[in-house]
């Protein structure tokens, strides 16, 4: 996967500093929205215990925030990664999602069931668009499938007021972005998975 990062990067021309900036933006909205308590209805606590292992020595702990956020990330300590996939690349550990565990869940029902039980009705699914690219580039398939999916609810990319786009590479991340013309800060505004991790099949229930 890390190689279609590097296709994406070198057939639309987006550069090391794009990603890197891209990462730096993901960490500082995770970091804001941990801050203000905007993950805590999100997160279930795990009990668990860290063990020395030169000692053995247990040591329990809750964890109840995404330990991969690092609020300090700057440009500059981004740029003294190297590539990992290219030797001439731009993708980098920095710029890319992380390797993170993770579980989630999403729960659909019909309305009516909804508020005869006195359940919570936390958002409306209106509609979805499956699409298909170029596998090498497979990264950009949220610039093709976002417009068809709003196009399928009637609406335009302008009565949407906030997007959540995968970060699975910053680089499709940033293709995405401007292939779409959004702005920044209405995308992942409490950051992505550059920050938050990538754990494979939990990540777009993460995303609703």
């Amino acid at each position: 996967m890390g190689v279609t990062s590097e296709n994406v990067a070198h057939r639309f021309g987006v550069t090391r500093q794009e990603q890197d900036q891209a990462a730096v933006e993901s960490h500082r909205k995770a970091a804001a929205a941990t801050a203000s308590g905007k993950f805590k209805n999100e997160i279930i606590p795990v009990a668990t215990k860290i063990v020395d292992p030169k000692t053995g020595h247990e040591k329990p702990v809750t964890i109840s925030v995404d330990d991969g956020i690092r609020p300090n990330t700057s440009l500059s300590e981004l740029g003294k990664l190297k590539p990992v996939f290219k030797k001439d690349g731009t993708t980098t550990a920095g710029n890319s999602s992380q390797v993170t565990d993770g579980a989630g869940a999403v729960l659909l029902m019909k309305r009516s069931v909804a508020m005869r039980k006195g359940l919570p009705i936390l958002g409306v699914f209106r509609t979805f668009a499956a699409v298909g690219v170029d596998p090498a580039i497979m990264g950009i398939g949220p610039a093709v499938a976002i417009p068809a999916a709003v196009k399928a609810a009637g609406l335009e990319l302008a009565d949407i007021d906030l997007f959540e786009i995968n970060e699975a590479f910053a680089s499709q991340f940033v293709y995405c972005r401007k292939k779409l013309e959004l702005d920044p800060e209405k995308i992942n505004v409490n950051g992505g998975a550059m920050a938050i991790g990538h754990p494979l099949g939990a990540t777009g229930a993460r995303c609703v």
